[in-house]
């Protein structure tokens, strides 16, 4: 099945993924749109009887106390959109506004916003068609929810702005009639139930977790290959010593240590070579482990967002309508923020083993792992690139979500920043890959030098898929075509495909 079934309340990562990069399509259930239509009527209800109620017959923000007519409601509401579509810097990826429109379909979908049925089929037609707003990455504070973001996607339901289709940027009016969909005009409520809501901050944020999910095993294999490459102590992996202090990802990262390097005869014991490893060797479940604890609290959270209602005001069940504050994006804020320390993490230990892996000083192999030294420079650069994407990680690290800048005539003044939060752990997670495939090719690297071992289990199948794919560096090439080769190889999944047909990755 390629088509993926929204009610508002059962959506998962992995389907976000499936719509965002595999091109699934979306239907809402039957019961969902029960719900989307008796939302609606109250909306009807309360313009029909001239209620005053905020967003529906009100201004925004500091004009909330400035009451609109029946007969201005529809260009209250494409003034919201053409006002509030202001935002700045480069376009998200498709994958990202996919992710966007399909977020803000699934909260729709639960009822509480009061939007037109035919409207957010509009939005659902759009995903299903390929027809992808341009929406700016920066302009939101993450409070009133990602206003500006969203405001951008709404355009093109309207007919203004841009949007891509089949490839190619066409005004949004002209991407809408090419894909067969009718712009909207939009009526009481709809334009701020469409933009008031944490999706954009929440796409980026939850395509990075589904992410860091894998660099996590990738960081564990990437690990127990360096750690062959060292001929490392085994020791420090005995369950008996994590058992005493039971972090789950720390038993489970030494847990998976030792089933990559089962059957490893690089692998040594305490006394053999070394009493003990340096920290990046040696403290490996601790470090990792960490992480992996921080990403599944923010793997819960994000799965908790993904099915919620944040939008302002909330129409509920009973015919009430509540002004309160679910657009607020500090719960994602603060997680998306502890995403980006935790794998920032995952390079910085990563670069100390690619230093023990490159330096002479430190190991007993050729230094820079490299063949006819001074000549050639082989790995020396590449530790220099890998520092200084892990230089870069510490700036990017800094919380957003610590931030606050009062908008709207101090209405609005407290905010969360967390599509700043999202952006940087996304763009720290692109670090991380880097410097884990730089670890990877140079501990295959130093693994060739070594001559008459086996790898383990897990390990060999690692090494296998790299060797396939980059040769061993007798004497200098370009580099970086070299570690796109491997980085390409994460992306994919094939590293921890290969290796997960003989081992579990556990996280």
């Amino acid at each position: 099945m390629t088509i993926i079934q929204i009610n508002g309340n059962e959506l998962t990562l992995h389907e976000i993924v499936k719509v965002a990069r595999e091109g699934y399509k979306v239907e809402l259930t039957k019961e969902a749109e029960e719900r989307v239509i008796k939302s609606r009527n109250i909306v009807d209800e309360i313009v029909n009887n001239s209620r005053v109620i905020y967003g529906i017959t009100t201004g925004f923000g500091k004009f909330s106390d400035v009451t609109i007519s029946g007969e201005d409601c529809k260009q209250l509401q494409r003034n919201l959109i053409i006002s509030h579509a202001c935002g700045a810097g480069k376009a998200f990826s498709n994958e990202v506004v996919r992710t966007i429109m399909l977020l803000r379909a699934n909260a729709l979908a639960k009822g509480y916003s009061g939007i037109r049925l035919s409207t957010l089929k509009t939005l659902i037609a759009m995903i299903n068609s390929g027809v992808n707003p341009i929406i700016p990455e920066k302009g939101s504070l993450g409070a009133s929810g990602d206003l500006a973001p969203l405001s951008h996607m709404v355009l093109t339901m309207i007919g203004e702005g841009e949007a891509e289709f089949n490839g190619e940027v066409l005004p949004g009016e002209e991407a809408m009639k090419k894909a067969g969909i009718e712009i909207i005009e939009l009526t009481a409520k709809e334009g701020l139930a469409l933009i008031n809501g944490t999706q954009a901050m929440t796409a980026v944020g939850a395509l990075a977790v589904y992410d860091s999910i894998n660099l996590l095993k990738i960081s564990d294999i990437a690990a127990a290959l360096s750690l062959e490459a060292l001929r490392g102590v085994k020791d420090a992996f005995d369950p008996r010593t994590h058992s005493i202090r039971p972090h789950k990802g720390q038993i489970d990262t030494a847990k998976n240590i030792l089933n990559l390097t089962e059957g490893s005869t690089f692998i040594t014991h305490q006394g053999e070579i070394r009493v003990q490893d340096a920290y990046s060797l040696r403290c490996i479940p601790q470090v990792h482990g960490a992480s992996k604890d921080a990403v599944e609290y923010i793997k819960s959270k994000v799965e908790i967002e993904i099915n919620s209602v944040t939008d302002n005001p909330i129409v509920t069940e009973e015919g009430d309508v509540i002004s309160g504050g679910n657009f607020h994006g500090q719960p994602m804020a603060i997680s998306f923020d502890f995403l980006g320390i935790a794998m920032a993490e995952m390079a910085s230990i990563s670069e100390r083993r690619l230093e023990r892996l490159i330096n002479y000083q430190l190991n007993d192999l050729p230094a820079f792992l490299v063949k006819e030294g001074g000549l050639n420079s082989g790995f020396m650069i590449t530790q220099y690139a890998a520092a200084a994407l892990v230089s870069e990680n510490k700036i990017l690290a800094h919380p957003a979500s610590v931030d606050s800048i009062p908008s709207s005539a101090n209405q609005e003044d407290h905010v969360s920043m967390g599509t700043i939060a999202a952006r940087k752990g996304r763009d720290i997670i692109e670090n991380v890959k880097r410097v884990l495939a730089t670890e990877i090719l140079a501990a295959c690297q130093a693994i060739d030098f070594r001559e008459g071992y086996t790898l383990g289990t897990g390990t060999k199948e690692a090494y296998t898929v790299v060797r396939e794919n980059v040769e061993f560096m007798e004497r200098d090439r370009v580099m970086y075509i070299e570690l796109d080769k491997v980085t390409n190889l994460i992306n994919n999944g094939s590293i921890v495909e290969r290796v997960e047909q003989k081992v579990k990755v556990i996280v």
